[in-house]
């Protein structure tokens, strides 16, 4: 292993050694309690199998079969939803045929950044991961269940799932990806039509017809944002079969991997030889094992609040500064837009995870010693990809190398030395920046702040003309406790339009920026937040900014006293608690953990 990352390692087990013991008790507390179904009463138990066939009840009357639980986000709104529609009758029916018997237990909520950005509803968006992680514990609260799988793919969705699965951490777990849409216009033609539409230059028919040339079919939209970047982290840590996190949906090979996943957790529950429950499969390694694949692939920022939070879930303490110091270790490895002009597809066919993680395995940059949810335990395992061959299931070994080195690097020729996710800090607190999509010529900016207390502050201003020149928008009061931390990518088309013409922009906010943003510099999720009274608030249009994203140098540059002395504005976000459901989230916003700590309102990070 390689010195940094075993020290990184080291650090975390020390550090979560106490609330990772006492989590560990619980669970193991649970195994030696259940959950057996033998243990309801008969009136619970005759609910619990009321709409099962005879057969079935039969079945679990007793505990001699299995039963699983499958928790989905499925809704037909949602393109990378919508292929769970047929998920749960296959699950069942390959459940049956090896013996055992799968339930629909419950489903959560799921919802699009890509439908809400700019949108009030997207001020619900990071709160939705606790909501989903709350149902998916509702839906297991029946201890009908010795195993479970969760269909989930995009932004909070699959943090959420985690987490709440993490919470029955004594159950085995399978995550069943739905798999990305093929391959519609390239993202780089999408995103240039956004900002000829910002510039005025194409109707908004035109754009929407490039839009829907992008996100044009069932599956996940096809960039590198938060939902590929789960499904990579779901993978890397050992919770997906080997090799089956990008296949198209409505595919062959796809149904048969969401069989497979059935017949796979039906092998790893209490009543087998072979017991893995999902509290044990994620531990340190695991989740180092996480940070380490999102920096080799340039993945979202929204990872550096859900992995944290989804970590502390199993009592498993990681920081800001354990992303920072693997960062100046890990390699970036891939180039998928926004960090290149490739896709997931692309990816895919470059060699996909296997060729990944057999990189990082060759050069010390992984643990392989983990417990995964593959036959063999270990990331070795997952050297290997899936096919179908004569209608039958099997994996074989992935390619020995990429297949296209513009796509998928090697350790001893990276796209670049380091994973590209720095951790911001100076006299305006701290954050993250993702540098491994900005230029170098960018990486830093010294220019005057203009402040704005809404993104739609930042539109009208550059509507009216007023941001062609250098400057860094300054957008405050976008963090959890303020109005739910939602996204701003909105603002990425004007910023990079502005940014093209040669202006010096950069943009720093205690909000987040989307998992797709990447060109224009940012200093994000910067804490203690503004309704925390954090050194933001007190930054005054006018004021010089030095950002320095090689280095994580964030600094306000006024005289100290004269900056100690100032009074953090007030609230600006108040108009933003009702309407679209707003109001209900009133409690979430007030017991919001910092950014730092994941931004949420479970028990996980109390």
């Amino acid at each position: 292993m390689h010195p940094v990352i075993e020290k990184v390692t080291r650090e975390v087990t020390e550090r979560s050694r106490d609330t990772r013991s006492a989590y560990l008790a619980r669970i193991d507390a649970a195994i030696e309690q259940g959950p057996h179904r033998s243990a309801l009463g008969c009136g619970n138990l005759a609910h619990g199998f009321a709409a099962c066939a005879s057969g079935e009840k039969a079945d679990l009357a007793e505990t001699r079969k299995a039963n699983i639980a499958i928790i989905s986000s499925y809704n037909d709104m949602l393109s990378a939803h919508e292929p769970y529609k047929d998920a749960p009758a296959l699950i069942k029916a390959a459940a049956r045929e090896a013996g055992g018997v799968a339930q629909f237990a419950g489903g959560v909520p799921a919802m699009c950044d890509g439908v809400t950005q700019g949108q009030p509803g997207m001020e619900l968006g990071l709160f939705s991961r606790d909501v989903i992680a709350m149902a998916t514990a509702i839906g297991l609260s029946h201890n009908m269940f010795d195993g479970a799988l969760y269909l989930g793919i995009c932004d909070k969705i699959v943090p959420g799932l985690l987490i709440g699965a993490l919470s029955f951490g004594h159950l085995p777990a399978v995550f069943v990806p739905g798999g990305p849409m093929p391959s519609g216009i390239t993202n780089k033609e999408k995103s240039r039509a956004r900002q000829k539409y910002a510039d005025g230059k194409i109707s908004r028919q035109e754009l929407l017809e490039f839009e829907s040339k992008s996100y044009h079919s069932p599956g996940t939209c096809t960039f590198y944002g938060t939902a590929n970047s789960n499904q990579m982290m779901m993978e890397i840590m050992g919770l997906h079969l080997p090799g089956s996190s990008f296949i198209n949906p409505y595919t062959p090979l796809r149904d048969e991997l969401t069989k497979a996943a059935a017949r796979q957790v039906l092998k790893f529950t209490a009543l087998g030889n072979d017991f893995r429950p999902v509290g044990h499969v994620i531990d340190e390694k695991a989740v180092v094992n996480a940070i380490i694949g999102l920096l080799a692939t340039g993945g979202s920022t929204n990872l550096t609040l859900h992995l944290v939070a989804a970590a502390r879930a199993a009592g498993i303490i990681i920081n800001w500064n354990d992303f920072d110091n693997l960062s100046r270790t890990v390699p970036l490895l891939t180039r998928i837009y926004p960090n290149g002009p490739a896709d997931v597809n692309s990816f895919q066919a470059a060699g996909g995870m296997g060729v990944l993680i057999a990189e990082l395995l060759k050069h010390g940059l992984l643990h392989e010693d983990i417990m995964t949810i593959a036959d063999q335990r270990g990331m070795k395992s997952y050297l290997q990809e899936p096919k179908l061959i004569n209608n039958q299931l099997i994996w074989e070994p992935c390619p020995e190398a990429s297949l296209d080195t513009e796509v998928i690097r090697s350790v001893e020729k990276p796209f670049a030395a380091g994973g590209g996710l720095h951790v911001m800090h100076g006299n305006l607190g701290r954050g993250v920046s993702k540098i491994s999509a900005v230029a170098v010529e960018h990486q830093i900016v010294q220019a005057p702040a203009i402040v704005f207390d809404d993104q739609d502050e930042v539109m009208a201003a550059f509507k009216r003309g007023e941001l062609e020149k250098d400057f860094i928008a300054v957008i405050r009061f976008q963090g959890p406790k303020s109005n739910g931390m939602p996204e701003l990518h909105k603002l990425t088309p004007p910023l990079g339009l502005l940014q093209d013409k040669g202006f010096q922009v950069a943009l720093v906010t205690d909000g987040r920026m989307s998992g797709a943003s990447g060109k224009v510099p940012s200093a994000i999720h910067m804490c203690p937040e503004c309704h925390d009274g954090g050194p933001l608030a007190k930054v005054h249009t006018g004021d010089m900014i030095y950002l320095n994203t090689q280095t994580g140098e964030i600094n306000v540059l006024v005289d100290e006293a004269e900056f100690n002395a100032r009074v953090p504005a007030e609230n600006g976000a108040k108009g933003h608690h009702f309407g679209t459901g707003r109001e209900l989230f009133g409690g979430f916003r007030i017991h919001a953990s910092s950014a730092e700590t994941g931004a949420s309102n479970l028990f996980v990070v109390d």
